[in-house]
């Protein structure tokens, strides 16, 4: 009886949606699938995708009780999630070139860790670097690459904790593969600058750290320059191919992309544009500001939902007047302010193997009444509803540069009440070419040219610079500044320009 109980309750502790201490137990059996899979730093991704071995390792990880253990324990258990959750998410897709083939792989997707969803950067940047400020977790940290610091076969344990981080850190540090330093030039791993503020900021607090840990110093003088990453994958079953290189375009957000199942990207996109004629009798400033709000959240990899909305504030005024005036009371007859659109949207990427295509569509209808406007107040935004489909594709040119397309299929004022209308059909294109210069930093150029099919023709055409920087993989800022013409203003000697202030979120 007593060993029957014993081992319902040893199969009830490993069952869905019961939590369980970590102990030593669980470092052993770390241990032991390590030293099966792993051998002179490389996995055997294709027996672990072919067994369950991993299976239980990464379900006692996601419900893993952490509470009330000491400060070894944890990050202990944190490093052996790391590794174990980058072995499983490479072994799922087996086989594969590079993780950095799977959009997401660490910023996007999310794992479960001690009951937490999290991605594996905020696993690595918030609950150990930031946590313990320890810059040798970048060297028992491993990637998935060959340009990681090697993995071992061992797991790390809350007893011999320091001792371990001492032995990569060191290890590493001695590497001639990893620091490449011969007839006095220096090449380090890119870790270094991407990470730059875990080891002291600048090219010389970097080569400190390195010496500190160096059998045989290397001179203060030395110029500190990186050579490229390589991202192929640290497989036991692959010889090492061509480098893969990360540079700056991979760790940039991929506007096309669709985002990961279970994540929310929240847009806010200020637009504020204004135009003023020139011909006698027209001498006059039109300005609208437009902020966007849209929503999405990822149903799966390839398939997203959400909803869009539309706040518009509009003021028309004599020349001179500067086109920030619309930001000032409101003038009767002149401005107005309101909650123009709503409505859902969809984001859907059709071809798994074109994995920076996708297909957008939003359908917003009208809010407000006299959005045509009337004697009394000006237009603000169409009377009928809107439909926009947008067709995204983005493609990497080496490691600095990078162009995006888009072809759309805009439809405005559907169903709109007023006498004799028309809707208005036109197909924008754009063409958008970024510099990239570091993994957070931007620079692009933008074109664009859309014709209008009705009766009497017209277009509009714009082109322009903007910028780009991403504080975090979660949170993004863009400027941009744009020319724009149509025919009206051509025929009037008109001007008009947009100023755009765009934010990225993502939870």
């Amino acid at each position: 009886m007593k060993t029957i109980l014993t081992t319902l309750i040893a199969f009830l502790a490993l069952q869905p949606g019961t939590t369980q201490k970590i102990d030593a137990t669980f470092f052993n059996d770390v241990d032991r699938f390590l030293k099966t899979y792993v051998q002179d730093g490389l996995v055997d991704y294709q027996s672990v995708s072919q067994t369950k071995d991993i299976d239980n390792l990464i379900n006692r990880v996601s419900q893993a009780d952490i509470s009330g253990v000491d400060g070894n324990t944890i990050q202990a258990f944190y490093i052996n999630a790391y590794n174990l959750n980058v072995i499983n998410k490479v072994a799922k897709s087996y086989p594969l070139a590079s993780v950095i083939d799977q959009n997401g792989f660490f910023d996007g997707d999310k794992i479960t860790v001690a009951n937490q969803k999290m991605t594996l950067n905020k696993l690595e940047k918030t609950h150990l670097l930031k946590a313990y400020n320890d810059a040798r977790f970048h060297f028992v940290l491993v990637c998935g690459a060959h340009g990681c610091p090697p993995i071992t076969n061992f797991a790390y344990t809350p007893e011999n904790l320091n001792a371990q981080l001492e032995q990569q850190t060191r290890l590493a540090i001695n590497d001639s593969n990893f620091i490449r330093y011969n007839n006095g030039e220096l090449k380090i791993s890119e870790i270094f600058k991407w990470y730059a503020g875990d080891f002291g900021g600048n090219s010389s607090n970097i080569l400190s750290f390195i010496n500190n840990y160096r059998t045989s110093n290397i001179p203060t003088s030395t110029k500190v320059k990186y050579y490229t990453y390589d991202w192929s994958l640290n497989d036991a079953n692959q010889s090492q191919g061509s480098i893969i290189q990360k540079g700056s375009n991979e760790s940039r957000y991929i506007v096309s992309s669709t985002i990961p199942q279970g994540s929310v990207e929240l847009k806010i996109f200020n637009n504020l544009y204004t135009q003023k004629t020139g011909n006698e009798g027209l001498t006059d400033r039109s300005s609208f500001f437009t902020t966007s709000l849209s929503a999405f959240y990822g149903l799966s990899k390839r398939f997203n939902i959400g909803v869009s909305t539309r706040f518009r504030r509009v003021q028309n005024s004599p020349l001179p007047s500067s086109p920030f005036s619309v930001f000032g009371s409101a003038e009767e007859g002149n401005s107005r302010s309101g909650l123009t659109a709503i409505g859902p949207q969809i984001r859907y990427a059709p071809v798994p193997k074109w994995k920076n295509f996708s297909i957008q569509s939003s359908f917003v209808f009208p809010v407000g009444q006299d959005l045509a406007g009337s004697n009394t107040q000006p237009y603000i935004d169409w009377t009928g509803a809107t439909w926009w489909t947008q067709f995204f594709n983005d493609f990497s040119i080496g490691n600095k540069f990078s162009l995006f397309t888009e072809i759309d299929l805009l439809i405005e004022d559907i169903g709109s009440s007023d006498a004799g209308h028309i809707n208005r059909v036109s197909t924008p294109a754009t063409l958008i070419f970024s510099y990239i210069p570091t993994n957070k930093l931007t620079f692009y150029t933008i074109g664009g040219y859309s014709p209008y099919w009705q009766a009497n023709f017209d277009y509009f055409v714009q082109y322009g610079l903007g910028t780009k920087y991403q504080f975090t993989p979660d949170f993004e800022i863009e400027l941009l500044y744009t020319d724009f013409t149509n025919q009206f203003l051509s025929q009037t000697n008109g001007q008009a320009e947009t100023f755009n202030l765009g934010f990225r979120i993502n939870l």
